[in-house]
């Protein structure tokens, strides 16, 4: 029911380029600059300064973006009650979810989503937590779902679950017949990290810092920038890391990964759902609820 120009001028207005626009909306690039300059005659005010290949809204643009993304809340708003009034939900849901979260946890719940609401459209991103925050201020997704301790003061955070860091190497290589390190010991053991922002490298850090223990203090041999990575990194290598424990669960059952124990240290965290202050999309609101009675419940048991 809304205004396809809005959202064609909402994509422009993001990436500041009509050929992303257009592979992002799966239109051409003239019938991008068609609607712009519809929207542009209708108002009879430019709404981007071209130089160029480069573009960059003008006053009016800037003004038209703000309206812009309200009126597009509230067709998706309209839209998903109207079908809920026919008993018929229907909508879009734009989530976007830290790596590990994107990987590990939501697929098993989207998927069970999706079967309850098959006529919601559900569009996944997987970044580190910090871009997660990004994408919701620049209204590019609905929902967030991160795993880091930090907060952005003008966002809203609702917890989920919590979660569990562990210490993890290879069963066969120079620490697998170690079962526990002490807090001195860990400071010169090898350890990989993922890459910065990320929201469990964010937990570490926090943790340890009330040890009085920086991350400079430590023997980090590299950051990766994936969980995936760095399992299959210090399976072939001697080095060790500390990850969530959902994301070594098979590892662990295939003993491929072994915990070693850090009786000095719990690296605990909470995943939470964020989202922008004010009136959250109707279906984020049901997806919050429906992925809060079908969460998989993590504790140290999973060890």
């Amino acid at each position: 029911m809304s205004d396809f120009r809005l959202k064609v001028f909402l994509s422009v207005a993001r990436n500041l380029n009509f050929t992303k626009a257009s592979k992002e909306l799966f239109i051409s690039q003239p019938a991008i600059s068609k609607h712009i300059q519809e929207l542009e005659n209708k108002y009879g005010i430019t709404l981007f300064n071209r130089s160029g290949n480069k573009i960059s809204l003008t006053q009016a643009g800037k003004l038209l973006v703000a309206h812009a993304e309200d009126i597009t809340e509230k067709y998706r708003k309209l839209d998903f009650e109207m079908s809920r009034l026919a008993g018929n939900f229907t909508g879009e849901l734009r989530i976007g979810a830290s790596t590990t979260i994107a990987q590990y946890l939501l697929p098993p719940i989207l998927a069970k989503f999706m079967l309850a609401y098959p006529k919601i459209k559900i569009s996944l991103i997987s970044e580190n937590s910090s871009r997660i925050e990004a994408l919701l201020h620049n209204h590019e997704i609905d929902l967030g779902l991160v795993e880091g301790s930090s907060r952005c003061q003008d966002l809203r955070y609702v917890p989920f679950l919590k979660d569990e860091l562990v210490l993890v190497g290879n069963t066969k290589g120079v620490y697998s017949g170690i079962d526990e390190v002490t807090l001195d010991e860990i400071k010169n053991l090898p350890l990989i990290f993922r890459e910065n922002g990320s929201g469990t490298l964010a937990v570490i850090e926090k943790t340890l810092e009330r040890y009085n223990i920086r991350l400079n203090d430590l023997n980090i041999v590299t950051q990766i920038g994936s969980t995936e990575g760095i399992k299959k990194f210090i399976m072939h290598s001697d080095c060790l890391a500390i990850l969530s424990v959902i994301a070594i669960t098979d590892e662990l059952l295939s003993n491929r990964l072994r915990i070693v124990d850090t009786e000095e240290l719990s690296f605990e965290r909470e995943f939470a759902f964020v989202s922008r202050h004010g009136t959250v999309p109707e279906t984020a609101e049901q997806f919050m609820e429906f992925a809060r009675i079908h969460n998989p419940k993590l504790s140290s048991k999973n060890k």
